[in-house]
């Protein structure tokens, strides 16, 4: 099974307090007491947060991986077919996430109840598998055990409406959004961290392209010439062929924003879509929950983009 960009994905149903959730570590180790205040804020929203059996832990020998791949592979799939959890929350990002995704049963996967897979960054990974895999519709939202979630309350709150009651933030329109090229672009949104999609084309769990699709694009601790690199990697393989329009995040740590604006604008602005900048998803001090794999429309121009539909289905 693969969906194209322009599919739209099944919606899982939103949360209810007392729903039961799984918190797990599909990449890089966690802070203990980042995961401790992380589980203690999901339980003030009436959740009972299940850390995973290996979220806690390190792998033997590789100490920028939580847990081994097997370890870290069986956390996700007995979270996700679990019946009793309502949904997945990423600890935190890092990296590792591409080592296990292969390990994963895609048919028990898709045999299962679709359920809100929230994260970011390195979970770039874990959404596009899920959409291509299996057709379902994620959340790149703020990890729960990152500095952001934890520190920043509009974040929270962003994502909290967005699993408890998303028809509320079915229209973005941070206020940092600026035009990059002017327009307006109707498609499903897809996307996230922009090294993890260059690095993941060409495996069974990446899109060919983003044809017909609202692009989502992010990336942190890169410098303008990786971004580059990057972006030129989609350009070349053809992956960015009739995309319909692309959303850019934020991109902190990568160098003064007008070189970084500068790469974008030069990879970005030949494609004749429009396209919106800074619009506080991602990596910055702040951040925004972006449904992936649902349709929406871009206005570059007023910096909105607004879903056709909230992000979760009502609860039966």
């Amino acid at each position: 099974m693969t969906v194209r960009a322009g599919a739209h994905a099944l919606r899982p149903r939103r949360l209810v307090a007392g729903d039961r959730v799984s918190v797990l570590a599909p990449s890089g180790p966690i802070a203990p007491e980042r995961l401790d205040a992380g589980l203690d804020l999901l339980r003030g929203w009436d959740l009972d947060p299940v850390p995973a059996p290996h979220v806690r832990g390190v792998h033997p020998a590789l100490g920028h991986l939580a847990a081994t791949d097997q370890e870290r592979a069986r956390d996700f799939q007995e979270a996700w077919c679990d019946p009793e959890i309502a949904a997945v929350f990423a600890a935190r990002g890092g990296y590792g996430a591409q080592r296990m995704v292969d390990l994963l049963d895609w048919d028990a996967i898709r045999r299962a109840v679709p359920k809100p897979l929230v994260g970011f960054s390195d979970i770039t990974v874990l959404h596009e598998a899920l959409a291509v895999r299996a057709g379902v519709a994620t959340l790149h939202g703020p990890a729960v055990a990152g500095e952001v979630f934890l520190k920043d309350e509009p974040t929270r709150e962003h994502l909290r409406r967005t699993l408890f009651a998303p028809e509320s933030v079915r229209a973005l329109a941070p206020p940092t959004a600026r035009t990059l090229i002017p327009g307006r672009a109707a498609g499903v949104t897809l996307g996230g961290c922009l090294t993890l999609l260059a690095s993941d084309l060409g495996t069974p769990h990446a899109r060919p392209d983003a044809a017909g699709g609202i692009l989502l694009l992010e990336d942190v601790g890169e410098p303008p010439y990786r971004l580059d690199r990057s972006l030129t990697q989609l350009l070349r393989c053809g992956h960015l062929d009739g995309v319909a329009g692309i959303v850019l995040g934020s991109w902190a740590g990568c160098g003064p924003y007008e070189a970084v604006r500068a790469v974008l604008l030069d990879r970005l602005g030949g494609l004749g879509v429009p396209v919106v900048e800074e619009f506080g998803f991602g990596h910055g001090d702040s951040s925004l929950t972006l449904p992936l794999g649902l349709p929406a429309v871009l206005d570059a121009d007023a910096g909105t983009l607004t879903y056709d539909v909230p992000a979760l289905c009502p609860a039966p």
